[in-house]
């Protein structure tokens, strides 16, 4: 079992012999006659043949009497398939006490690995495939195990045994490409990765951030060489930047010293041979473990050289990291690099608090420095301090601090650590500068809001704001304004935010429900179709939620408006459009009645009905048209128009669309009972027969 292929001959013999039990088992006569002769023939092909040299034969000249042929009692077919029926159960036992004695080890080694002891956990897995040699677990833990220790081939050999046992194991894949990608081999490791995909194509986008990982340290290998090169062969640019290393290492000088220092180093890191000098040359480590400048980046100190000094730094860290994964990835594990950066974001010295905005800015502009800052960087206090560099009067800083802030919120793993901490960092300020649109700050307020809706695609930010007075009312009082000072470029995200907050049903909501919903019949009469349609959106969104909105906008010509809109081509609109009228039908009688004295024959929904293959707009056409028919005489003045085909058609279309055939068979049972005549047309379309038919189908 040492060698390979011991253990795969091991594993087919096994199959065979399950194949001959089953057969011998069989009640098909023939089926059994074969499998005893296979299994004669493989009995016999277990025993050595016996070889002589010299034939020592004698012929029995006294043979006794022959006796009746009879078959040994132990070499029946019955007999043979209880033995073999034996040997397979005593298998299965010891196996499966093999396998409880594996998965305790690997228990503990998991164990071990989650307290990152590493090699205590290499010792339990090896504990385990001790046990039992075909437990693929096993061979992958082992190897994440020993990628963590550095022993990359280790691991490579476990993830082909693991292969052997599941030759599409994505773990093996992916911990044999790490392992590649620890021994450079970036070839081989890309073809790993790439082959998890091939097996599991859901998996295209942590793939994709394998491969870009692949694509970065071979990056990091080349610069490398080509500083070391460089260096080498004692070309200025490079030489120069060890000798300003050198002289900044040296300890207990004035701060005015660092900071010349600091200034010519910055001047000389002009590519990335000068930044991977720096990095190769211990310049973090040179820097972060200075007494002076680790005092000034903590701004313990409040002279003028300090804060000169902590300028200073924060440039070169800027340049230093500008473009440079590595880097970028060194400086977030300095805890006084991570500290600083944070707490010198609102910073009362401009200068600070301007450098260490754009040292943020080259984290946040790229989505690798964006994850390696979430995960460093202590994040309630950053919007904290953001919130707060915004929100200063007449500061310079305030776009730099916004654009931040919008780029960390697209990612998820930002607005998930933001859950807990969201009204202490963010709500205050934020309705602060929505109640203070104006000119100056247009690009802040438009910023925020594209802010707010990427975090509010978090269903847990989303509900706490759907929760929070404070965010609806600025937000009624920023449309107000906005629609005032025609602010369009803020009116349109705004309107868009208010439409995915109210998706939440919440009190709030319900509370200011009229006040926003004025707000939007008031921008119905706007030039521009996409305000238009948004203030549609909230209208089809908050208006559920509240009967005392609906009567308002009712009172105020909704359903006119509706019927108009309605009349356009916008796939969107027309899908609020319809959803609000169906609303407002629904609870209100005066819609109701002011829908069909415009369009007696209800020819609009008629034509949604018949031209919209959307299941949206047909379920709320054919709802919409149910409340309609509760009018007296509305049936009949449907004689003689085509809705008994087109609610039909509906009732008994795709079974996947249930809420268009319940709403469709509604409006036609009430159509039908409103007026009896449509039952004659209904019958001579072999409605009843097709629904019929349908109800038998779903039930």
């Amino acid at each position: 079992m040492e060698k390979l292929e011991d253990f795969e001959s091991f594993l087919k013999n096994v199959d065979k012999i399950s194949q001959l039990v089953g057969d011998l088992r069989s009640s098909d006569a023939e089926v059994q006659q074969n499998a005893m002769e296979k299994a004669d023939r493989y009995i016999a092909s277990l025993a050595e043949p016996c070889r002589t040299k010299i034939d020592k034969t004698t012929i029995n000249t006294n043979p006794p009497p022959l006796q009746p042929s009879t078959t040994p009692q132990s070499e029946t077919p019955e007999n043979f398939m209880k033995i073999m029926e034996v040997d397979a159960e005593e298998r299965r036992v010891r196996k499966a006490a093999k396998v409880k004695k594996a998965t305790a080890f690997k228990d503990k080694g998991n164990e071990a690995y989650a307290q990152e002891d590493y090699e205590t956990a290499v010792k339990y897995y090896s504990d385990g495939l001790a046990e039992i040699r075909d437990m693929q677990p096993l061979y992958t833990n082992r190897a994440q195990a020993y990628i963590k220790l550095r022993k990359y081939k280790e691991a490579i050999s476990d993830c082909e045994w693991a292969l052997k046992c599941n030759e599409r194991c994505i773990k093996a894949y992916l911990h044999m490409g790490k392992a590649y990608l620890g021994l450079k081999k970036y070839k081989e490791a890309r073809n790993c990765f790439e082959k998890v995909q091939e097996i599991q194509p859901g998996t295209e986008k942590m793939v994709k951030e394998y491969l870009t990982q692949v694509d970065l340290e071979k990056e990091k290998e080349t610069q490398e060489i080509k500083a070391s090169g460089e260096f080498d062969k004692g070309e200025r640019k490079a030489t120069i930047v060890v000798e300003l290393l050198e002289k900044l290492s040296n300890p207990s000088q004035i701060a005015l010293y660092y900071c010349g220092g600091l200034e010519i180093l910055s001047q000389a890191l002009t590519d990335f041979t000068g930044q991977t000098l720096f990095r190769l040359n211990n310049g973090f480590s040179i820097i972060r473990s200075n007494d002076t400048v680790r005092s000034c980046l903590l701004d313990q100190t409040d002279d003028p050289e300090s804060r000169e000094l902590c300028v200073s730094v924060l440039k070169l860290w800027r340049i230093v990291c500008c473009g440079n994964d590595e880097n970028q990835k060194l400086l977030m594990t300095c805890p006084v690099a991570t500290h600083s950066i944070v707490h010198l974001a609102s910073s009362e010295h401009d200068e600070v608090e301007k450098e260490c905005l754009a040292l943020l800015s080259v984290f946040s502009e790229m989505p690798r420095g964006r994850h390696l800052a979430i995960e460093s960087l202590d994040l309630h206090m950053l919007v904290r301090n953001l919130m707060v560099c915004i929100s200063k009067p007449k500061k310079q800083q305030e776009n730099t601090a916004v654009n931040i802030l919008e780029y960390f919120a697209t990612e998820s793993r930002f607005c998930i650590q933001l859950r807990n901490v969201w009204t202490d960092s963010f709500t205050l300020p934020l309705t602060t500068i929505l109640r203070t649109v104006n000119k100056s700050n247009q690009h802040v307020v438009l910023s925020l809001i594209s802010t707010l809706g990427y975090l509010a695609r978090d269903d847990v930010i989303r509900h706490k704001l759907a929760h929070e007075p404070e965010c609806l009312k600025a937000s009624v009082v920023a449309i107000r304004m906005c629609s005032a000072s025609e602010y369009r470029e803020i009116l349109y995200p705004l309107l868009g935010f208010i439409i995915n907050l109210s998706t939440v049903t919440s009190p709030v909501t319900q509370e200011h429900s009229v006040s926003l919903c004025d707000c939007c019949m008031d921008l119905l009469r706007h030039s521009d179709g996409g305000i238009i349609t948004r203030a549609t959106g909230v209208l089809s969104t908050v208006l559920p939620q509240s009967s005392q909105a609906i009567q308002h906008v009712t009172q105020r010509k909704v359903v006119k408006t509706m019927c108009r809109l309605l009349k356009g081509t916008g796939q969107t609109a027309t899908k609020y459009a319809i959803k609000t009228l169906t609303v407002c039908t629904a609870a209100s009688h005066l819609a109701r009645e002011e829908l069909v004295n415009s369009d007696k024959k209800l020819s609009i929904l008629r034509h949604l009905l018949s031209s919209s293959s959307d299941e949206m707009v047909s379920g709320n056409a054919a709802l919409c048209l149910a409340h309609c028919l509760e009018l007296e005489g509305v049936a009949s003045n449907l004689l003689g128009t085509d809705i008994v085909l087109l609610l039909l058609r509906h009732a008994a279309g795709d079974a996947k669309r249930t809420a268009v055939q319940q709403n469709a068979a509604i409006a036609l049972g009430k159509l039908c009972r409103a007026e009896p005549r449509h039952t004659s047309k209904l019958r001579e379309l072999h409605g009843l027969e097709i629904l019929h038919s349908c109800v038998k189908l779903i039930s």
